[in-house]
């Protein structure tokens, strides 16, 4: 137990609020974006990219240090990338990148 508590004292020390509502209206991948891109398929996806602790596959949430989220960040909409999947490496498209308005206070 003890060796429980000082891991996550350690992650409450390090950890940083991050607000994605800094990047409303960018069309740019960042931490926390909602993101639709496109595979070679046609087959169009949605996920929204978290933290580690936060992300759940069930919700579309992947967490930041996933393939696909390593993949899209820093991108924009109408790039193409390549995605490195267990499936192989396939071309998706970025096609609409969103974030949550500010919150009011």
């Amino acid at each position: 137990i003890d060796k429980r508590i000082r891991f996550l004292i350690f992650f409450l020390e390090i950890a940083e609020i991050s607000d994605p509502s800094v990047h409303f209206g960018s069309d740019q991948v960042f931490f926390g974006a909602t993101v639709t891109y496109e595979d070679e398929s046609g087959l169009q996806r949605t996920v929204t990219i978290l933290g580690i602790d936060e992300a759940d596959n069930l919700k579309q949430q992947v967490s930041w240090v996933s393939p696909i989220a390593r993949t899209l960040l820093r991108t924009q909409v109408g790039d193409v990338v390549r995605l490195n999947s267990p499936g192989g490496i396939q071309d998706i498209e970025i096609i609409r990148v969103e974030y949550p308005k500010a919150a009011l206070q």
